[in-house]
């Protein structure tokens, strides 16, 4: 192995452990208060709905209904919510929601989210 490809392999090391992790807080999704819940739920109906559409049904960003998110895993959802996606318009959440919170979000938005 050379030098360069030693380099490159540790550069992906935390991305191939991410799922790894993101797999174990998805799953420990938090009973929330309902104040809590609340402003979760307003919190993706307003900042989430600005680029995913009022509705969710999608806008600048894609659609976040339960059909849309089927065939997605949920840790994968939570480290988009959390991290963001580098090179495109969406941003990082983890300084409004945990980890922990965001698996509620996902739960939620692959349920059919709460008025």
């Amino acid at each position: 192995m050379t030098k360069q490809s030693g380099r490159t392999w540790l550069k992906r090391a935390p991305l191939l452990a991410a799922p790894f992790f993101f797999a174990a807080s998805a799953a420990a999704v938090p009973e929330l208060s309902a104040g809590r819940r609340a402003e979760l739920v307003h919190l993706v109906r307003q900042d989430c709905g600005s680029c995913h559409g009022m509705t969710l049904q999608g806008g600048l960003g894609p659609a976040l209904t339960p059909e849309a998110l089927r065939d997605k895993p949920a840790e994968s959802l939570v480290a988009t919510v959390v991290g963001g996606r580098p090179g495109t318009p969406m941003p990082p959440w983890r300084q409004f929601v945990s980890e922990a919170e965001a698996g509620w979000i996902v739960q939620e938005l692959q349920a059919g989210f709460p008025p």
